[in-house]
C-alpha cells in the first residue's frame, strides 16, 4: 500500500494523462521507495519494464535488457551488440503495443551505464528521435545514484539537455509520514518511540518495513540489527556499494566525518583521513551530499572556503557508533538501555532529527514566510576578545535581523534550565553577538521533547519547540 507521497503520485498521474509523450526522472537514495512508488501508482502494469544489473558488464546489461524485451513479447532475430540496437527493439515494442499510453519503466539506469557503453547516446536517440515525436509514450527512468542522475540526466549538457518533462527527487519520510506508516500498518507506537526509530533508521521506508507487531522498541532494534540473522546487519556495506562503483574512498570519508560531531573542513578531512587533496575529492564530497549522506554548510560569518562537511545520515551514524565493531550480543540494544553511551547518543541523534525538520521548527516559530539561512556555528575561546568558545548546532539567521539560537535537548521529561545551562546559553549569546555585531537581535530558542519546566531561568528562553511540533505536516 502506498503511503503519503501525494505530490509525487500526482506528478506521475498527470504525466500519464498528458496529451503528449512525457519523460520523467525519479531519483533518490537507495531504499527510499522509488521503485515501489512507480509500481504502485501504475498498478504494476507496464508496456515495458527493466532493472539494470548492479555489477554487470556491458554485454551482460544488454543481454538482460533483451530478456526484458522478450518478457514484453518481442523477439530478436539476433542478439543486439550495442545499446542502439537494443533500443531499436524497445521501439518495436512500442510500435506493436495496442495500449493507449505506453508506459516504459527503466530502473537503476546508472548501473546500465558501463564504461564506453554509449548508453546515454542510445537513450538520447530513443527519446529525441522517436518517443518525443509520438503522443503515447511515458518514459520513466530511475536510479539510486543521485549524483549520476543529476550529472548525466537532469543537468545533461548533451542531447538530453532540457528534454525531461518532469523530475521527482524522492525524499525520506518525515516524522509525520513515519507516524502515518505505523498507523496504516497497525503498529502501536507513541511519538517518542517513532522518534527513537527515526534516530536509528531515519525516514527510509524500507528500514521501517522490518518492524514487527507485538515487539517492543528495543526488541525490534535487536531483531533488525543485532540478531544472528538480522536483516540489516550488513546493510551498511551494501548501501554504499550499491550507489558508488568504488565505495572504499566514500566509506573513508563518511567514517572520518563521523568521528567529529560538528563535521570537518576540507583541510581537516584531508588531515584526518590522509585522502589526497584533489578534484576527485571534491567530486566525491558533492556526490555524498547529493545522496543525502552528508551536508555542507558555512559556519555563520565564515566564508565559503571554510565550508564544513558533516555526516547526517541516521543509519550510518548509528552503524558507526554501535555496529562497526560487530557486537556478538544478539540482545545488545536491550542490555544497553540506560547505558551512559546510549543516553549520550540519544542527545546527538535528536539533534540530527531536528536538522531534518527545520521546516516544522520554522512553522512553530511562525517564520515560514521570513527568508532565512539555516546554519551551524562554532568558535574557539579567545580571552582577549571576551569569547568563551561556543558550539551551536542550529542557527536560523533571518532577513528581519533576528537570529534564533536553537538549543537542542533530548529529555524524557520536561527539560530543566539549570544555572549552568543558563550560563552556557548566555555565553553562546555573548560569543555570537561579538561575531555578528549589533545588527541582529538574538532569540534563545529551546527545542526539546516534552517542553520546558518553569523555574527562575525559564523566562530567559524566547520560544520553545517540542516533539509534537516536529510531527506537524
Amino acid at each position: 500500500m502506498l503511503i503519503e507521497r501525494k505530490t509525487e503520485t500526482e506528478i506521475l498521474k498527470n504525466a500519464l494523462a498528458a496529451p503528449e509523450s512525457r519523460f520523467v526522472a525519479v531519483y533518490g537514495r537507495r531504499r527510499i521507495g522509488k521503485t515501489f512508488l512507480i509500481r504502485e501508482v501504475f498498478g504494476y502494469r507496464f508496456t515495458f519494464q527493466h532493472a539494470g544489473l548492479s555489477k554487470g558488464s556491458m554485454k551482460e546489461q544488454i543481454y538482460a535488457f533483451t530478456s526484458s524485451l522478450k518478457d514484453s513479447g518481442y523477439t530478436f532475430e539476433k542478439q543486439p551488440v550495442n545499446w542502439l540496437e537494443a533500443f531499436e527493439g524497445l521501439k518495436d515494442v512500442i510500435r506493436f503495443s495496442k495500449e493507449q499510453k505506453k508506459i516504459i519503466f527503466i530502473d537503476e539506469l546508472s548501473w546500465m551505464d558501463t564504461p564506453k557503453s554509449n548508453l546515454m547516446s542510445a537513450l538520447e536517440n530513443f527519446w529525441n528521435g522517436f518517443a518525443s515525436a509520438r503522443k503515447d509514450v511515458l518514459l520513466i527512468i530511475c536510479a539510486s545514484a543521485t549524483s549520476w542522475m543529476l550529472s548525466e540526466v537532469i543537468h545533461n549538457k548533451g542531447g538530453l539537455y532540457h528534454r525531461l518533462t518532469d523530475q521527482i527527487h524522492l525524499q525520506p519520510f518525515s516524522l509525520k509520514e513515519c507516524e502515518s506508516y505505523t498507523a496504516i500498518n497497525g503498529l502501536i507506537m507513541n511519538r517518542e518511540q517513532i522518534l527513537q526509530y527515526y534516530m536509528v533508521f531515519g525516514g527510509v521506508p524500507y528500514y521501517w518495513s522490518f518492524i514487527k507487531k507485538g515487539l517492543s522498541l528495543v526488541q525490534n532494534i535487536d531483531n533488525i540489527l543485532f540478531a544472528k540473522d538480522a536483516p540489516l546487519k550488513d546493510e551498511y556495506r551494501y548501501l554504499y556499494a550499491s550507489i558508488f562503483k568504488k565505495p572504499e574512498v566514500y566509506l573513508k570519508i563518511v567514517e572520518t566525518l563521523g568521528s567529529k560531531k560538528v563535521g570537518m573542513t576540507r583541510e581537516e578531512l584531508i588531515k584526518n583521513s590522509e585522502i589526497e587533496n584533489s578534484g576527485d575529492l571534491t567530486k566525491k564530497l558533492d556526490e555524498l551530499e547529493n545522496c543525502g549522506f552528508i551536508r555542507k554548510y558555512q559556519a555563520f560569518g565564515n566564508k565559503t572556503k571554510n565550508s564544513v562537511y558533516q555526516l547526517i545520515d541516521c543509519f550510518t551514524l548509528f552503524y558507526l557508533k554501535f555496529l562497526k565493531e560487530h557486537p556478538s550480543d544478539e540482545h545488545f540494544w536491550t542490555n544497553k538501555i540506560n547505558d551512559p553511551a546510549i543516553n549520550n547518543w540519544l542527545g546527538l541523534a535528536f539533534e540530527r532529527v531536528c536538522l531534518d525538520h527545520v521546516t516544522q521548527i520554522k512553522n512553530k516559530l511562525s517564520i515560514l514566510g521570513v527568508s532565512s539561512d539555516v546554519c551551524s556555528w562554532y568558535c574557539k575561546a579567545d580571552a582577549d576578545k571576551g569569547i568563551f568558545g561556543s558550539q551551536i548546532d542550529l542557527l536560523i539567521v533571518r532577513k528581519d535581523m533576528v537570529i534564533n539560537l536553537c538549543e537542542i535537548k533530548y529529555s524524557g521529561t520536561e527539560f530543566t534550565i539549570t544555572k549552568k545551562t543558563d550560563a552556557d546559553i548566555r555565553n553562546k549569546i555573548n560569543d555570537l553577538q561579538i561575531q555578528a555585531g549589533s545588527r541582529y537581535v538574538i532569540f534563545p530558542t529551546l527545542i526539546t521533547t516534552y517542553g520546558l519546566l518553569k523555574n527562575s531561568y525559564s523566562n530567559n528562553i524566547s520560544s520553545v519547540v517540542v516533539l509534537d511540533d516536529l510531527f506537524a505536516v
